[in-house]
């Protein structure tokens, strides 16, 4: 699918977004080309267009370290991870090529992240974007960042509910309920969400850091944009910040789980420990009734058994007693 962003010929403070078909040809003073999923012959005609060579999924995949970001004929060529399917339980990563010339902006993916559908919507509205490819590029890896910080701040959130639900419950309840194995299992899924977030981010920065050491601004540009993708940088940053942030905690709470898993299952052993203890009495009474031996003078006594029974039972509450008043139960 090949999407065309151009300027609205009514108003030129805004841009417009059309779906063009196999045979339409690309219009002139279109700011971004945008290829979702496309096709070899999609491909071909933006490269006729523009004069640049546009990745494949493969290539995009397989690429090396070295040509994640490099300049080729004046156009800049920037691969970046960027956070999809972030309203599932386990959003992942999608990679897109950002292609900047002087003439357009030229995206390739094959995944729909919602940072894309988010930019749409505040471009085509007056004022919501600079008419210049740069711009675009800026815009749109604001809303990458903005979306970042949204899912990181939908994880802290349910980071802080979980604590609640595992430190404010009643433990015989969490025990009952298999809390502490579902907390576990979700504080899996947080840590591999906040990654995920982390690893975007720091390929987003990676991509502005190029931008602003590298990007010269075309003579009819009116304005520069090195501070605003440094104002972006900084941003990054603070998202890779709150992720540390957040992943700390996430140990914290896992290492505290995890200690109330042992409390748990210290109280069953000490539970069977003193059951035994308190067992020990009676059976050694019993025991010693029990032997064979042929002079015994219990054995004659009328009161014998009862006596045995009595000595056991009395044996039995003196150490669990014993254990109430050490405050051992």
């Amino acid at each position: 699918m090949l999407l065309i962003h151009g300027i609205c010929p009514e108003n030129g403070d805004r841009l417009i977004h059309r779906t063009l078909t196999k045979d339409e040809p690309i219009p002139n003073g279109s700011l971004w080309i945008d290829l979702l999923n496309p096709s070899t012959l999609e491909d071909k005609k933006v490269e006729t267009h523009l004069g640049v060579s546009i990745p494949t999924r493969e290539e995009m995949h397989d690429i090396e370290p070295s040509e994640i970001i490099y300049t080729e004929n004046g156009a800049h060529y920037m691969t970046a991870r960027v956070i999809c399917q972030s309203d599932t339980n386990v959003p992942k990563l999608a990679d897109i090529t950002f292609i900047l010339t002087e003439k357009a902006l030229v995206t390739v993916r094959y995944d729909e992240p919602g940072a894309f559908g988010i930019f749409l919507n505040r471009v085509t509205k007056p004022g919501g974007c600079g008419m210049e490819p740069a711009a675009v590029m800026e815009g749109l890896f604001e809303a990458i960042v903005d979306r970042a910080a949204e899912v990181l701040r939908g994880v802290g959130d349910r980071i802080d509910l979980r604590s609640r639900k595992i430190f404010d419950a009643d433990s015989s309840q969490v025990e009952r309920g298999g809390a502490y194995q579902g907390v576990i299992q979700k504080i899996g899924q947080y840590e591999h969400i906040i990654s995920n977030v982390r690893e975007s981010m720091m390929s987003v920065e990676r991509v502005l850091l190029f931008l602003s050491a590298n990007y010269q601004r075309p003579k009819k540009a009116t304005t520069g944009f090195a501070p605003e993708w440094r104002t972006s940088i900084r941003d990054v940053q603070a998202i890779e910040e709150h992720a540390t942030f957040l992943s700390s905690k996430l140990q914290f709470m896992l290492d505290a789980t995890l200690g109330l898993v042992s409390i748990e299952q210290n109280k069953i052993i000490k539970l069977f420990s003193v059951v035994a203890v308190v067992l020990m009495p009676p059976t050694l009474v019993a025991s010693i009734y029990g032997m064979n031996f042929k002079t015994m003078p219990e054995l004659d006594w009328a009161i014998g058994y009862p006596m045995a029974l009595a000595m056991m039972v009395v044996f039995a509450i003196l150490p669990y007693l014993f254990f109430r008043w050490k405050k051992w139960l």
